[in-house]
């Protein structure tokens, strides 16, 4: 496996696939500039909007969806392995999936990835989101390959459920991938400790490119798009809401020697949880 440099996009996406689609691909070829062979997008690239009769008008199946076809595009052009984060997909069966989707430096589609995890929660200030009620959820983790290295996929909110990340890290995932669009509130709060939290307990690297700033359907997203090593320790930040870009290099063997000095991994048991009412069986890491 060899040594490569990795991109985090920061975006700040408004309601018009087709501006974001130019946004990206400024920012992507931006990125490609600074050496970037891996680039990531943050999750909904596509389009922001909470209106429910707009995102119905505006979402399209992947074959007919402009994200799709620039990114394809783009890591043809570039010879580069381009990840979107997530955009909003038209199902076969009318349902809307938040995919993420891998092109490979031949414009192939690699790996798709539905979010399994609805992010349905009421915040403070009045501050409530319900995603089930304009997506499907997916049912299935997924491991892909960049540059000779395994890239584990999820979607913002997944961030919050770490039997995902350690799936994938048993899956040989040295990368792990976290696009978002994590809210202000949010992710002042626990975006950094979350993201260096999976790369700690899993030694290995995550590349998460966020949203940030002031959307035009209202919302405020925390931006601070991070790449971090497997040792936990931030190697790019945009430290900052506004659109731009982060590289940072990512060298595998240090998952591999992160793994060697803490074998969690390796040590982990399977056990239960003993209840008053009686004995509980979990599944535990290791399965």
């Amino acid at each position: 496996m060899s040594v490569f440099k990795a991109a985090a996009v920061q975006m700040r996406s408004g309601t018009s696939p087709e501006r974001n689609a130019i946004d990206m691909e400024r920012l992507v070829r931006d990125a490609v500039a600074q050496g970037a062979t891996y680039i990531q997008t943050p999750e909904m690239t596509g389009a922001l909007l909470r209106d429910k009769e707009a995102r119905a008008a505006l979402f399209v199946a992947e074959d007919r969806d402009i994200i799709v076809a620039t990114a394809r595009k783009l890591a043809s052009e570039l010879g580069i392995f381009l990840h979107i984060g997530s955009t909003a997909i038209l199902r076969a069966d009318g349902k809307i999936a938040n995919r993420a989707l891998l092109f490979s430096p031949e414009g192939k589609t690699l790996a798709s990835y539905d979010k399994i995890h609805m992010f349905d929660v009421d915040l403070d200030n009045g501050e409530s989101w319900r995603e089930s009620a304009a997506y499907e959820p997916g049912a299935q983790a997924v491991v892909s390959e960049v540059n000779g290295a395994k890239l584990g996929f999820a979607v913002c909110y997944d961030l919050r459920f770490p039997q995902l990340f350690r799936s994938e890290a048993l899956a040989g995932a040295e990368i792990l991938s976290v696009p978002a669009a994590f809210t202000r509130q949010t992710g002042e709060a626990h975006w950094h400790v979350l993201l260096r939290a999976r790369a700690i307990e899993n030694g290995a690297f995550v590349v998460a490119a966020a949203q940030g700033g002031l959307h035009e359907d209202g919302r405020e997203t925390y931006g601070h798009s991070l790449i971090v090593d497997p040792w936990g320790r931030v190697l790019a930040e945009a430290d900052h809401n506004e659109p731009g870009v982060v590289v940072a290099e990512i060298d595998p063997s240090q998952s591999a020697a992160a793994r060697r000095k803490i074998p969690n991994l390796k040590n982990a048991r399977e056990f239960s949880v003993k209840l008053a009412s009686g004995d509980v069986n979990l599944k535990g890491a290791a399965s």
